[in-house]
């Protein structure tokens, strides 16, 4: 029994937190990761943001982070719309968007640019934004009262 107890609060402290969260690389410079691959990026490390996926994982000290943005695109739920209700053909799914841009090791400048789910979108803005010190920059009003909140 003792050791059901254990496993469960381990368990629960490694699926709890600093897992991070779950983003989509969409594209950037890096050229070991294919676009659209899944991973997470923890931003609850003091010294570093992550990157990880299965196998590998992008370190950036927050000191060398000197671009934080953030965007959306709104599209029509066009097969939703046809496999489920015309009705949904008049609301959007908005995507979320974040770009970090650093310089590297060897004072080249880099970027990555991932998909956020929108219940994370707002806990990782505020937390590069203190870990960096940078403000994050909105692509547009729209993403201003999204990330701000």
């Amino acid at each position: 029994m003792r050791g059901l107890a254990l496993f469960l609060i381990c368990g629960g402290v490694c699926w709890g937190g600093g897992v991070g969260s779950r983003v989509e690389y969409i594209g950037g410079t890096l050229e070991q990761y294919k676009q659209h691959c899944g991973g997470n990026i923890v931003t609850s490390d003091a010294r570093e943001f992550q990157f990880r996926t299965k196998g590998s994982a992008v370190k950036v000290p927050y000191d060398r982070i000197n671009v934080i943005e953030y965007g959306q695109k709104a599209e029509r739920r066009y097969m939703s719309a046809v496999l489920i209700s015309p009705v949904l053909i008049l609301s959007k799914a908005r995507k979320h968007y974040l770009t970090v841009g650093y310089t590297d090791e060897q004072g080249n400048q880099q970027a990555m640019v991932f998909r956020v789910d929108k219940n994370d979108v707002r806990t990782v803005l505020a937390s590069l934004e203190a870990r960096t010190g940078r403000k994050v920059q909105f692509q547009d009003d729209e993403a201003r009262k999204a990330g701000k909140g």
